[in-house]
């Protein structure tokens, strides 16, 4: 058994499988998606590659390799450079010893179609094509003028806990509940030459999840992201995947304008080279600007700061954004006491939550709020309990409540076989979160995240949250007049710009994207207008919630989506 790489984007992988199935369930990139990314990075005949030194850090069976040979082999006769003289132009990593003997199989039939020595061709390919780990080796490698590919992707918690520890040390934008993907970027920004470039085809979520916060940090400190094209609807692999992918193309230089694109179904007709050099045109000003094919493109001058999320929206929308962002101030703050915080998880919601009034003593019964609960607008609690393992001073004392201490032993077995019930063995029995008993009894909004939209629902001081719903509390709103702007579209908008879109157009309403939304000073508004704000809640009337809202940013409307 070894640790495999396989060659996808949504099932790129370390896993436990024998050599011989290092390539199942391989999802492939199209070939105008790898010739659109070389095209971007610069990868192209005219320029001196033999020059060059070109890094595909997850080479599986050559999808990229192949093409970025046949552009060297050009490019070297353009150049009058000896394809032999090129050992160095090309560094391919492949951890998966069988497939990167296929990629040096592929490289041989590349260069023998070209004429080349069948002893140079296998020089070449076994110099090429190195079978090993790229993250482990990149620190030692030369410093490179392209790392371009389609890297792993792999949820930490799914990989050998011993391999992690050492990704972790050695990458320390590996954050939180980080993908593999993010220490592929990190090893390729690090190992750029000035000037050199990072194309890569990858999943979109570090852009605005919170385990991308370093990531993004590492870029916007000495980096310039030169493109952004969103590729969820565009027919980009050979089987249907379940990630939302996107191309970055990211240069190791001074930030400067930014194009920014959403790829739709059909844009591959429009042909790689002519896609390169259409969003190539937009970031140059003194260039015609086409209209591109089943793609919206925009431009941005210049990038977003720090470990902010990044948006993608128009021109029109990011604007607005940016001039909101410097009027107004983040919901979540002291001054006002607003706080967006995320229900309770227990860590085994079978047994922790209950409809049984009887089954533990009453005072160890917390009336639980559930996302399903909030659907029809106004909370309508179904009857749900949170079995409370907690007190004010911590977790309670089994001896006083011997209906819960029978309930609990009774499912001992499972409570202490969870991570939470092995790091704390004498606290076996409590929830991954700790209960804040002060929250029940406070006026609060509750969100539910997967939503197509922000639907604030009141609680008056009855209930406490699951982990499903997100919950806004505050000493200086009045609560239903936050709920009408939060019912808004200008909420919304914020959401929007930095929120994850799943398929089928829902929003992911996680506190991370909340706390983007910016809000006036509740002493800011008139009278009139917060009247009219909390009416608008209790009647979940959007329209006039969005029309009170416009006026207390501002603003006359808001911008079209990027679309």
């Amino acid at each position: 058994m070894s640790y495999t790489y396989t060659t996808t984007l949504d099932q790129q992988a370390i896993a436990p499988v024998p050599p011989s199935l290092a390539s199942h369930g391989v999802v492939y990139t199209k070939p105008w998606v790898v010739t659109l990314l070389l095209d971007l990075a610069g990868y192209v005949e005219a320029a001196d590659l033999g020059a060059l030194c070109a890094i595909e850090p997850a080479a599986g069976d050559g999808r990229f390799l192949v093409p970025m040979v046949e552009r060297l082999v050009a490019s070297c006769r353009r150049h009058g450079r000896d394809i032999i003289s090129c050992r160095d132009a090309i560094v391919a990593f492949e951890l998966d010893p069988i497939s990167a003997e296929s990629s040096r199989d592929a490289v041989i039939r590349v260069l023998l179609g070209y004429d080349v020595s069948p002893t140079a061709a296998a020089l070449l390919a076994q110099r090429w094509v190195r079978t090993g780990d790229y993250l482990l080796a990149a620190p030692s490698l030369p410093p490179a003028n392209v790392v371009i590919g389609n890297p792993p992707y792999i949820r930490l918690e799914e990989m050998d806990a011993t391999i992690t520890e050492t990704y972790r040390r050695r990458y320390r934008t590996m954050v939180g509940r980080a993908d593999l993907y993010v220490a592929f970027y990190e090893a390729a920004l690090r190992g750029l030459k000035p000037g050199g470039v990072c194309a890569f085809v990858c999943a979109d979520r570090w852009m605005r999840n919170q385990y991308g916060a370093e990531l993004r940090r590492l870029v916007t400190s000495g980096f310039a992201v030169e493109a952004v094209i969103e590729m969820h609807r565009a027919d980009a692999f050979a089987t249907e995947v379940s990630a939302y992918p996107a191309i970055t193309v990211i240069r190791r230089n001074q930030q400067g304008t930014a194009v920014v694109a959403r790829a739709s179904f059909g844009v591959e007709q429009v042909g790689s080279r002519a896609l390169a050099e259409a969003l190539q045109a937009q970031a140059t000003p003194d260039r015609t600007r086409p209209r591109i094919p089943g793609m919206a493109v925009t431009t941005v001058a210049g990038w977003f700061e720090g470990a902010a999320p990044w948006p993608c929206s128009s021109p029109e929308r990011l604007a607005l954004l940016k001039q909101l962002e410097g009027e107004f101030f983040p919901i979540e703050s002291v001054g006002t006491g607003t706080k967006v915080s995320i229900g309770v998880a227990t860590g085994a919601d079978e047994v922790f939550i209950t409809t049984d009034p009887s089954l533990v003593e009453e005072a160890r019964l917390l009336p639980l709020a559930m996302a399903a609960d909030t659907r029809s607008g106004t909370l309508a609690w179904s009857g749900h309990y949170l079995v409370d393992p907690w007190n004010d001073r911590g977790l309670v004392d089994l001896g006083r409540y011997p209906q819960l201490a029978s309930y609990l032993e009774a499912n001992g077995d499972q409570l202490r076989g969870r991570h939470v019930g092995k790091r704390n063995v004498t606290g076996w029995y409590r929830t991954i979160d700790r209960v804040d008993h002060t929250l029940t009894q406070r006026p609060k909004l509750y969100i539910a995240d997967i939503k197509e939209r922000l639907l604030p629902v009141l609680d008056r001081g009855e209930t406490y949250p699951h982990h499903n719903l997100y919950c806004v509390t505050s000493v200086g709103w009045d609560i239903e007049v936050l709920g009408g702007l939060l019912l808004s579209d200008v909420a919304q908008f914020f959401v929007e710009c930095y929120g994850v879109r799943m398929r089928g157009g829902y929003l992911r309403f996680q506190a991370q994207y909340l706390r983007r939304i910016r809000v006036p000073r509740p002493h800011d508004l008139t009278t009139a207008q917060s009247e009219a704000l909390r009416e608008s809640f209790r009647a979940r009337d959007r329209q006039r919630a969005t029309e009170v809202a416009l006026q207390c940013y501002g603003i006359d409307e808001l911008p079209a989506q990027f679309d």
